[in-house]
């Protein structure tokens, strides 16, 4: 058991690099933010500078210490949440990348995926991984990185390099090379993962062509990687936890028994339940994935992920320059009672769950010669909460097909779940309360919460069920016909949509 009572969240997200120190009872004490460039090669491309998450997330993490007035000893242990299938090749004796790291919502290699279920491989993907052959994953981004860089294939099979999420890449700078480790709900997202058994699937990397030298040992969610070098942060610090973004939300939500669910409201949006040791498979356009594990048992969760959530509020602000700041995007919004007849669908990278249509495009429709920016700016949030609200039926569907109950509310986090007036839209399509908790920041608490629980901090799941608290309850106030009366005509919108 540590003396030190607060926990570091590392938490690399899509558009920035963030960190948060909590105390022992979940508390937000300081938080340290900083974006990093977006890098669009070409249409349907999309990378990040490796080192610069880096960068990034370090100098983060030190303002963070400083605010909260912390040294090193203060610091029980490190978890780390991240950006999933964004997928970063380095060279293991230098450190330096091979490429950019390719992020997961790259469309590039739909060819490859294409090909891969052209060969028959769709139907081994989904029983052993629970996944998709889409270009979302990180198998076919690293395939695509030893396939288009000079060497790259030789010196993989040489030992000389090393692949990783960008939780794996944290890890290795953190500990000054020492450790090249992930954990399951990261490995869980790369199609390489047998999620039945937690390791590598030679049959999986065979057909996707990738040496296993390249890749990181796998361990619990809640587990001692290592320690920090000691330059870093003035003494070493141990690195107790990680799990991918959402399925760290999911833990820190407190959904830790089968029948619970969240969405987090991020760049994309991204909706979980939690099916325990249960490995279902979705008859409705839904992912299977390895939720949080704090032993080696597996667990898993039904996933749907929306590739342009809060995004769409960026692109108002830096591509139609409809506002100045994200913030600002409610108040116009709230200037207009509706949408006046127009629907968004922004699928700037294709369509996630439960549609899965990587080469949709973006569209707006329903535009008349009264139709204003406010009535666009509106349709732009409410698409947020449609997609969202296609999401919790299919899950819904799938939840009563295994003998389960319709999901009786939804918890909600990440940063657009402060908007009310999306939050009271959201309840009005699904039907139930929407539960925004105090702590909004999940993703980070339950990555701190995984460290928490390795360095003895916390002795249970259970103890910290007990820390979660609601903070408001949107309660539906739409008819139930008007409800679903909006849902076709969403629906109307993305089949003319995919249409071309």
């Amino acid at each position: 058991m540590t003396s030190a009572t607060h926990l570091l969240a590392l938490d690399q997200g899509t558009s920035s690099s963030r960190s948060i120190v909590f105390d022992a009872r979940g508390r937000v004490v300081a938080m340290a933010q900083r974006e990093f460039a977006q890098i669009y090669p070409q249409p349907g491309w999309v990378e990040h500078d490796p080192l610069e998450l880096w960068a990034t997330q370090l100098a983060t993490a030190r303002e963070a210490l400083d605010s909260a007035g912390l040294a090193a000893c203060d610091i029980a242990s490190i978890g780390i949440t991240n950006q999933r299938e964004t997928t970063v090749v380095w060279n293991r004796r230098t450190g330096v990348p091979l490429h950019n790291a390719i992020v997961w919502q790259d469309r590039r290699t739909t060819p490859a995926c294409d090909a891969l279920r052209n060969a028959g491989f769709e139907g081994t993907v989904r029983q052993r991984t629970g996944l998709r052959l889409d270009p979302y994953f990180s198998g076919t981004k690293l395939k695509w990185i030893l396939d288009h860089v000079a060497g790259a294939r030789a010196a993989a099979t040489r030992g000389e390099l090393a692949f990783g999420t960008v939780d794996c890449w944290l890890l290795w700078q953190l500990t000054g090379g020492a450790v090249h480790a992930t954990d399951v709900s990261n490995a869980s997202r790369t199609l390489m993962l047998d999620v039945h058994t937690n390791r590598w699937d030679p049959g999986l990397l065979a057909a996707l062509d990738i040496p296993p030298e390249l890749l990181p040992v796998v361990h619990p969610s809640s587990h001692v990687y290592g320690h920090t070098a000691r330059a870093l942060f003035g003494a070493p610090i141990a690195i107790g936890g990680i799990a991918g973004d959402q399925q760290a939300a999911l833990f820190g939500q407190g959904c830790f028994t089968p029948g619970l669910a969240k969405n987090t409201y991020g760049t994309g949006c991204f909706m979980l339940m939690h099916t325990g040791g249960q490995f279902q498979q979705s008859a409705n356009g839904l992912i299977t994935t390895s939720a949080a594990q704090v032993s080696a048992t597996p667990e898993f969760a039904l996933e749907g992920s929306v590739f342009i959530g809060g995004a769409v509020v960026q692109w108002l602000r830096d591509g139609l320059r409809a506002i100045e700041r994200s913030s600002d995007v409610q108040s116009l919004a709230d200037s207009v009672s509706d949408s006046g007849g127009v629907t968004f669908v922004p699928a700037f990278t294709g369509l996630g769950a439960p549609y899965w249509q990587p080469d949709a495009r973006g569209a707006i429709v329903g535009l008349s010669r009264g139709s204003s920016v406010a009535h666009i700016a509106r349709a732009a949030l409410e698409s947020i909460a449609f997609q969202c609200a296609a999401l919790l039926q299919a899950m819904s569907r799938d939840a009563l097909a295994a003998g389960g109950q319709p999901l009786a509310e939804l918890r909600v986090d990440g940063g657009a779940c402060v908007n009310d007036l999306l939050m009271q839209f959201q309840a009005d399509l699904l039907g139930i309360p929407v539960v925004r908790p105090q702590v909004i920041e999940t993703t980070a608490l339950g990555a701190a919460h995984l460290a928490g629980l390795s360095c003895g901090l916390y002795d249970s799941v259970a103890a910290l069920a007990t820390q979660w608290r609601a903070e408001r309850t949107f309660c539906p106030q739409m008819p139930r016909d008007q409800a679903a009366e909006r849902m076709a005509h969403w629906e109307h919108a993305v089949r003319q949509t995919v249409a071309g």
